[in-house]
């Protein structure tokens, strides 16, 4: 079968939003195995997923001091076509990881926080509605650097569970996919809505460094193959141009900063 990372990669050629990059060398040994129990768990291939809505599983339910009634998530039309009721995804049905897992015959991804026993041996969702690569994005849900610490802990069970050798063979082998940044642009844009180019440049950068400085504790806990979701057409969202009063075309500002975003985003991983 194939493995986890390069059904990634055929998934990031098919779907023009998904950018794959891949840090460190592959193994080609890591492939699922049709043999014993024993066999197969030695080339399982883990998913660890971060990241804003497009990648929310339902943690935000879970988070402290939340009201679920203030969560669509959790509320008809979510959820329709293929759970028949809502789980916390902001989809009416699956979302692209639980897709990859399918394709990688792993099981879907609960979220993080959801209570009860998890075998993290398979990966874990710690996506959040709202998060953002900055701590002061919303910082009442589980920002980038939050759930950084929740796959600390994640890390820590694992060693304890299977052993340092085990742990960071898993951790070496997982895939890492992420989806974030576009919620720092809706909380930058209300504010500066007539930035400069310069200034967007500016904010982009300090994104893009946050993010990376999560990227490298990642990377240092024994992470080393990563996929991206671009920022979408932020000033496209139906929702956004409602918000903005904009009946024909897109908010340029916020189209600018997602581009500043995924261009800064390609090249730093040139320097990573």
């Amino acid at each position: 079968m194939a493995s986890l990372s390069y059904i990634v990669y055929v998934l990031a050629s098919l779907f023009n939003p998904i950018t794959f990059l891949l840090y460190g060398h592959r193994d080609h040994r890591d492939q699922y195995s049709s043999g014993t129990g024993i066999e197969h768990n030695q080339t399982r291939v883990a998913l660890f997923v971060f990241g804003d809505s497009p990648f929310e599983a339902g943690n935000a339910q879970y988070l402290p001091n939340v009201n679920v009634k203030d969560i669509e998530a959790l509320a008809w039309p979510y959820g329709m076509t293929f759970f028949h009721h809502p789980t916390g995804r902001y989809s009416d049905g699956r979302i692209v990881p639980d897709f990859i897992a399918k394709f990688a015959k792993l099981p879907m991804l609960p979220p993080y926080l959801q209570p009860g026993p998890q075998d993290f041996t398979d990966g874990s969702n710690f996506a959040c509605v709202g998060a953002g690569a900055l701590a002061t994005t919303n910082p009442e849900t589980a920002t980038f650097p939050i759930q950084l610490s929740y796959f600390r802990n994640v890390t820590k069970l694992l060693q304890q569970k299977l052993g340092h050798l085990e742990a960071k063979r898993i951790l070496r082998n997982a895939v890492y996919l992420i989806s974030i940044g576009g919620c720092d642009y809706f909380s930058f844009y209300p504010t500066y809505p007539n930035a400069t180019e310069p200034q967007q440049e500016e904010y982009v950068a300090i994104v893009i460094g946050n993010l990376t400085t999560v990227l490298q504790d990642i990377y240092n806990l024994g992470g080393r193959k990563f996929a991206f979701q671009n920022v979408g057409s932020l000033g496209c969202l139906p929702a956004i141009r409602q918000t903005f009063g904009v009946t024909e075309g897109c908010i340029e500002g916020l189209l600018s900063l997602a581009n500043l975003h995924n261009t800064a985003l390609y090249y730093k991983k040139k320097s990573f």
